[in-house]
């Protein structure tokens, strides 16, 4: 997108203090929350934790308790977002890649029917490597193969990359794979950039079920894009919504057209919460 563009279509917006947004305190289980993720006809939130931590999705109610855990049969490597078909099949972005080195990044699949099973869940693996990417890792100024964000679309999962470049931390590039089992090749869709310092990290992203609107986080506001034409969710109208409060935002996701869900890591005494936004 041209830089006379964005300025022509961006439009800021102040949200409420984050406080009275907050519906529930997440339990002490989901410490490290990164992905949230709902699915169609259930009130049940999924949530994840990222990397180094058990290898489970906790299913939560909205006033923050447990409702469901589920074991699942695959190392957390860093597992970074989660996202939802239409069928109800979750998706585990097993991608963090903070040095830019991992050749194993993939996506594990949970299977619908397997969210009310109390056994370890069976996953099915969609592995990728970016088109892109040469060296494992780059130099430091190549540094873009990081990821936290995604969601599916149309039989195919859409990666958002977090970059680790000085000066340009407010960039992502947009990689499309299949939504199915196999090693597959990421390839490059496009690129956005909105702000350079390490608060426009892209930490999370969704769409909304009827594929209008398109949101991406960061620590310091998220991102609604809507009136996109096919996948190229960046060519359509960007709002912003800013935050009154910066803290280390890591998932997001629609709960339905007007409304989405944020979650917060709890750090030095703040976050760890889960918060309701409603679009204007």
């Amino acid at each position: 997108m041209n830089k006379f563009l964005l300025s022509a279509i961006l439009l800021t917006a102040s949200c409420n203090p984050e406080n009275k947004n907050v519906i529930a305190d997440l339990p002490k289980a989901l410490h490290e929350v990164s992905g949230t993720e709902t699915v169609p006809n259930s009130d049940v939130i999924w949530m994840l934790n990222d990397g180094g931590n058990a290898s489970k999705i906790y299913g939560l109610n909205r006033k923050g308790a447990i409702v469901k855990t589920l074991k699942i049969n695959a190392k957390n490597r860093d597992w970074e977002d989660l996202t939802a078909d239409k069928a109800g099949n979750l998706y585990i972005g097993d991608f963090g890649n903070n040095i830019n080195d991992r050749k194993n990044l993939s996506i594990l699949k949970v299977n619908a029917n397997a969210l009310k099973s109390s056994k370890k869940i069976d996953v099915e693996r969609i592995s990728f490597t970016y088109s892109n990417q040469k060296k494992f890792p780059p130099k430091k100024k190549k540094l873009y193969f990081d990821c936290e964000a995604f969601f599916y679309y149309n039989d195919s999962l859409y990666l958002f990359t977090k970059s680790r470049v000085k000066n340009d931390f407010g960039k992502t590039h947009l990689y499309k794979i299949p939504a199915k089992k196999g090693n597959h090749i990421a390839e490059l869709v496009s690129t956005f950039s909105f702000c350079d310092d390490l608060h426009c990290w892209v930490t999370s992203a969704d769409i909304s079920d009827d594929g209008k609107q398109m949101v991406l986080l960061t620590q310091k506001s998220f991102l609604v894009f809507t009136d996109f034409k096919s996948d190229d969710f960046f060519s359509g109208t960007l709002k912003t919504y800013d935050f009154k409060n910066i803290s280390q935002k890591e998932s997001i996701c629609f709960k339905d057209k007007n409304t989405i869900y944020i979650t917060d890591e709890k750090a030095h005494g703040d976050g760890g919460n889960l918060y309701e936004f409603k679009l204007e």
